[in-house]
């Protein structure tokens, strides 16, 4: 029997021994007796509604995918104004924090310095970068008090959402100005210890500020508007030997924190028959560092994203039209051109994206979505010169048939053309749902997503130098300046669509109105991978050395492979395989107690064509657990992260390749409320036990941060 059999065998027994999962009656039932009813616990939770999963809402328990969902009062009860804190504790999700600014998500697999394969969504407006194929997080233009949940697809979505939702989505969903209708302003400050890896520098400090004001003028008309900025000192580097090189020290460079305004504003009009227009429109800032495989790029102050957007719902109709303006520009703090000058990243683009999308009942026994989407990018990128304009069009169609009150099966695919890739690209999905009672679902699902080319990917076309201390090959040459040996980067116009095959059995039941539970064990089977990596047969050697190079051919026999390296481009890699685990449970224990616990585990990679060490490999256990407390004037939370160790091979050569160990985060915050709710003081720590948190081996080092906040709603 095989592993997904088993699997199958164990969530099925479960169901069959354990019916009290979900006492619920089913929607079509009669009602219970009085005498039930009075039986019945007080109902502390109410049923989950998502979007994401299939561009139309639906309960989150009857979703086709797996889902996790962050809620307003969770995102209120953080402990951190931090986006990436609220989702940490999402099971099978690995989140790196790399600097003050920068930070990476990746579901079901290894993040990295540049994660590539997670679609990002704000109101389903696309926030991913398609040059580098990166989403930058701080380009969110809302502040938290205006999200009304953030749902994390854990597995492919690109039947759907198409190109780049290969590991999921990250989906923001804000309120509407009539649901956050009043003026609210936020203020913390705090600060934190900059004493791990062996530096011993003053405290950093924390700031932030935010406002929103909402309004709605009459039965027609409602805004929003609302602005803020974050400021955060530059965290600790680490110092010494990089843990698992091979003695490779830290090299040392300015580090720098962040800064970063945002504005965003929202007009909707509701004609009275269901129609809602909706106008909205911002922009955010950043400034700091941002790593990459050639090191760290510091952001300079100035770098923005603007965007308009255009909305029309209809019930299940919805069409929209955005545009994303991107203008920065960022210099390396360690890589140098051929004129010793760092090596400068001025990045410009334009996107414009319309959609549309219905949702129809058919014969009562089948609900079908459909939907187009068209993109175009324009690029003006000095690391890829060559790169101009990208044109991709899409079309979805998902049908979930209700074979009876217990089996329904989805059954849907997206066909996308891109003007850069040789044919179309099929992204089909199946899920065949079992449901036992109408809160329980047992999900057996199949679907391939796809992650395409960057432009960086296709168009880099870079050469930087490393500077070879002579005196290495002979005394006599000591004290000369250094030979700049040049290696080249360039993209590759050949590379094909990075596709991923996942195979899925997962669980979820609502227990007595109060309890979540879910399940799930999947397979991922990645192919062509795409990975930057040195042209090993165009090493400069003693039959063909580097141009300009100052001693005899011969002496390049002497360095320990006898050669250097010359040329590095982007391939496409066999196929990689990835196994895991996600168990979770969310709790509420009373209308002010909430409880959490999930874990996830993650199956070492298992390449198929290419050698282990190109992978990053993740976290193979995964442990968060958590309580909060919302009781009259008294606000309270703590929780527990543990990441076990991890490996990174994403930034420079192998030099520079190593581990982290396993860490462990504590968490926590106590607040009150003032003048009858409208003032919140709280006190939020991050850390607690101060210990050296170090979630990438080139990252920037976490330490204890204490931040006090004062909220006023009025």
């Amino acid at each position: 029997m095989t592993v997904v059999s088993r699997a199958v065998l164990v969530l099925m027994i479960f169901v069959a021994v354990n019916p009290a999962a979900a006492q619920v009656a089913p929607s079509d039932a009669p009602p219970p007796s009085a005498a039930v009813e009075e039986a019945q616990p007080e109902p502390y939770t109410e049923e989950v509604t998502v979007f994401s999963a299939s561009r139309t809402e639906e309960k989150l328990i009857n979703a086709p995918a797996t889902i996790s969902v962050i809620t307003a009062q969770a995102i209120e009860m953080a402990p951190t104004r931090n986006f990436a804190e609220l989702l940490r504790s999402v099971p099978g999700l690995n989140l790196t924090q790399v600097s003050a600014r920068d930070f990476n998500v990746t579901t079901r697999g290894a993040t990295g310095t540049l994660a590539t394969g997670q679609l990002a969504l704000l109101d389903g407006r696309s926030l991913y970068q398609d040059f580098f194929g990166i989403v930058m997080w701080d380009f969110l233009p809302v502040n938290l008090n205006e999200i009304k949940q953030v749902e994390v697809i854990r597995g492919p979505a690109s039947a759907v959402w198409g190109a780049n939702a290969m590991n999921g989505v990250v989906s923001v969903i804000t309120k509407t100005p009539r649901e956050i209708a009043g003026t609210s302003v936020t203020f913390g400050f705090g600060a934190f210890d900059r004493t791990g890896g062996g530096s011993d520098e003053p405290r950093g400090s924390i700031v932030y500020f935010s406002g929103t004001h909402a309004q709605a003028l009459d039965d027609r008309w409602a805004f929003k508007v609302s602005g803020g900025g974050y400021s955060q000192d530059a965290l600790p580097r680490p110092t010494g030997i990089i843990p698992g090189s091979p003695n490779t020290p830290y090299p040392a460079f300015t580090n720098t924190g962040t800064t970063q305004p945002k504005f965003d504003a929202r007009v909707d009009y509701e004609f009275g028959d269901g129609r809602v227009l909706s106008f909205s429109g911002g922009a955010a800032g950043t400034e700091g560092i941002m790593h990459s495989g050639i090191g760290p790029f510091d952001i300079n102050t100035g770098t923005t994203l603007g965007y308009g957007k255009v909305n029309f719902t209809r019930r299940g109709l919805r069409a929209g039209v955005f545009t994303n303006v991107l203008d920065g520009n960022a210099s390396n703090l360690l890589t140098r051109d051929v004129n010793l000058q760092p090596v400068a990243f001025a990045f410009r683009s334009n996107t414009y994206d319309a959609e549309l999308s219905n949702v129809h009942a058919l014969a009562g026994r089948h609900v079908l979505s459909y939907g187009a989407t068209f993109r175009r990018n324009a690029f003006d990128l000095s690391l890829a010169p060559r790169a101009d304009n990208r044109t991709e069009f899409g079309m979805y169609a998902q049908d979930e048939i209700f074979l009876s009150d217990h089996f329904r099966w989805v059954v849907g695919g997206r066909l996308d053309r891109f003007d850069y890739l040789d044919s179309f690209v099929f992204s089909p999905r199946t899920t065949f749902m079992i449901k036992p009672q109408e809160n329980q679902t047992v999900r057996l699902s199949y679907n391939r997503a796809y992650r395409a080319p960057s432009v960086v990917n296709n168009f880099l076309d870079v050469t930087i130098v490393e500077p070879l201390d002579l005196g290495r090959f002979s005394p006599a040459l000591a004290g000369r300046p250094p030979y700049l040996l040049p290696i080249s980067s360039f993209g590759n116009e050949d590379l094909e669509e990075q596709v991923l095959d996942a195979y899925e059995v997962g669980y979820s039941a609502l227990v007595r109105n109060r309890v979540t539970l879910s399940a799930a064990f999947y397979v991922n089977r990645t192919k062509n991978d795409i990975f930057f990596t040195e042209l090993t047969g165009q090493r400069y050697t003693a039959s063909n050395p580097p141009p300009e190079w100052p001693l005899p051919p011969a002496v390049i026999d002497l360095v320990p492979d006898r050669s250097f390296p010359a040329r590095y481009t982007y391939l496409n890699f066999g196929q990689v395989t990835q196994r895991g685990l996600e168990l979770g449970a969310d709790a509420n224990v009373s209308r002010s107690l909430n409880m959490f616990a999930n874990y996830s585990w993650q199956g070492e990679p298992e390449p198929d064509g290419f050698d282990i060490s190109e992978l990053n490999l993740p976290a193979t256990h995964r442990v968060n657990a958590g309580v909060s407390l919302n009781h009259n004037r008294f606000l309270g939370n703590l929780s527990v992260s543990y990441s076990g160790a991890a490996y990174w091979q994403d930034v420079l050569d192998a030099r520079y390749h190593g581990r982290t160990d396993a860490y462990t985060t504590v968490n926590g915050g106590v607040g009150l409320r003032w003048l009858n709710g409208q003032v919140t003081t709280s006190l939020k720590v991050i850390n607690l036990a101060n210990s050296d948190v170090q979630q990438h081996v080139f990252g920037d080092i976490l330490k204890r941060q204490v931040v006090g906040e004062l909220r006023a709603m009025f």
